[in-house]
């Protein structure tokens, strides 16, 4: 007979304020209905909570911690102490900074092409095409930007204030294929692929930098190519230490040869977009209460 379990489903305090986690309370009823004993929703950065009173603590809808990355990274070091955390501290600290782009470019994975500007550093920018500029530790399309060449002045300004604040800069190609075919996320769960959907372009030309976007518009579901799982599944393996991981999402865009590359590597919090696939609901629910029950003794 499986043990009781007793499960912690964190999030942050502005979509326990808002709901706008819209997936959290229902994952929290399936989990319980999957066995768990308990299955809680709480705050990362509540300090009431006991984490070592957990068997699986799972990090779902922290979507503040880039605003926080120092703060957020040390909680999930404590709380991989005392408990188990999916996904695993060291890849939340992997996670955490963007530089992993080029990591993953350097295993030979297909990514979007991307540089890196420190504070500091020169202002080096693009001058005949559309470029991007965002933060190396962002989400929801916090302090990114799309640029025309002619647009220079407006992105100096934009890094001088990412800069001023001790953020380093990604510089990628605004890749256009967005604009039609928009980008697919592949959800995995216990390492199996889950399912997929497809968005529109976020970012606007003109949009400023600090307006809030809506950062999944027009959401559908996906059906995934061969091609675009054969990216995905090579960008899981390139991540360092073959860590076990709970859940992944890999973010892909079709660059100008139409063939996928990645966008983005979400190991952390990744919207796993339940409302748009009911059917996964259980599917991820009996995977987390199983992780749970594997924890290992302490």
């Amino acid at each position: 007979m499986a043990r009781s379990t007793r499960i912690a489903l964190v999030t942050c305090r502005e979509v326990v304020e808002s709901g706008r986690d819209v997936d959290l309370p229902v994952l929290a009823g399936a989990v319980e209905e999957a066995g768990a004993a308990e299955a809680v929703v709480v705050r990362w950065d509540d300090p009431e909570v006991e984490w070592g009173r957990f068997d699986l603590v799972v990090i779902r809808s922290t979507w503040d911690y880039t605003w926080r990355a120092e703060e957020f990274v040390a909680w999930a070091e404590w709380c991989g102490k005392v408990t188990t955390l999916a996904n695993p501290v060291d890849v939340v600290r992997w996670n955490a900074d963007k530089r992993y782009l080029g990591e993953l470019a350097a295993a030979g994975v297909p990514v979007v092409d991307t540089r890196y500007l420190a504070p500091g550093g020169p202002v080096d920018l693009p001058e005949e095409q559309e470029y991007v500029i965002k933060p190396t530790s962002g989400a929801g399309a916090r302090y990114a930007a799309r640029y025309a060449p002619g647009e220079r002045a407006t992105a100096v300004r934009h890094l001088a204030r990412m800069h001023a604040e001790g953020l380093t800069a990604i510089v990628q190609p605004y890749v256009r294929s967005i604009d039609t075919a928009g980008e697919r996320a592949l959800q995995f769960f216990g390492g199996r692929l889950l399912h997929a959907i497809r968005k529109g372009a976020v970012l606007e030309p003109g949009t400023a930098y600090d307006e809030d976007k809506v950062p999944h518009p027009n959401l559908r579901p996906w059906e995934p190519t061969p091609a675009e799982l054969a990216v995905a599944e090579r960008a899981l393996a390139a991540i360092p230490g073959d860590p076990e991981l709970l859940y992944a999402r890999v973010d892909l865009v079709d660059g100008d040869d139409g063939e996928p590359r990645v966008m983005e590597l979400e190991l952390i919090e990744p919207n796993l977009f339940l409302s748009l696939h009911t059917d996964s609901v259980p599917v991820v629910a009996e995977a987390i209460v199983k992780a749970a029950q594997q924890r290992p003794a302490r």
